[in-house]
């Protein structure tokens, strides 16, 4: 699977486009760029991103971004089983799917998908009320331990608390299919869509 396309552009202040660039990996332009416009002139930044923080493993990517919503939803199953196909996913408990998010109406409704990827993250809105919801990850119907992303723990605990991407899962070597489940154990969350690193 191929990175998908992005584009990087440094505007001055009146608007004017200073930089642009197609792709990945412009880092250093768009910071001498921006340097010179605000009349900086220092070394480049160093960005150690490694661990929980490493940006996508593109060789071992093989599950694609997923929506959760009617418009551009794919590849859901209407029930729970213990085989699901790889890319395969479904919802277990009281949820209503809207068109661009699925939204749990009672405690311990979960969703789970079966994915081939180094990192499992979710888009999850709390309650439009502000409260949080307490969620609990499992793969292959086990704690993640080691594997866990930034926004769980060892032991697969972690709390929507704001509208944003949650990193669920960072796997170790190998990596090769599993099966991710996450419960919620407080109503109202809205699930948006799955990306994958």
């Amino acid at each position: 699977m191929t990175p998908p396309s992005a584009c990087s552009l440094v505007l001055d202040g009146a608007g004017r486009i200073r930089f642009h660039h197609f792709g990945d990996e412009a880092y250093p332009e768009i910071e001498r760029t921006s340097q010179r416009l605000l009349g900086v002139h220092e070394d480049l930044v160093r960005v150690d991103a490694s661990g929980l923080a490493e940006s996508a493993d593109w060789r071992s990517l093989r599950s694609q971004e997923t929506y959760v919503g009617l418009a551009r939803g794919e590849r859901r199953i209407d029930t729970r089983t213990e085989g699901l196909a790889l890319h395969q996913w479904t919802l277990s408990g009281d949820w209503s799917i809207g068109e661009e998010a699925a939204a749990l109406h009672t405690t311990n409704g979960s969703i789970i998908y079966c994915f081939e990827a180094r990192d499992l993250n979710m888009v999850l809105a709390p309650p439009l009320s502000g409260a949080h919801v307490r969620f609990e990850v499992r793969l292959n119907g086990k704690p993640p331990g080691d594997d866990h992303g930034l926004d769980v723990d060892a032991s697969g605990s972690g709390v929507a608390a704001a509208p944003r991407m949650y990193q669920l899962v960072r796997l170790r070597e190998p990596i090769r299919r599993q099966t991710f489940e996450i419960t919620f154990h407080d109503p109202g969350v809205r699930a948006y869509v799955f990306t994958f690193g």
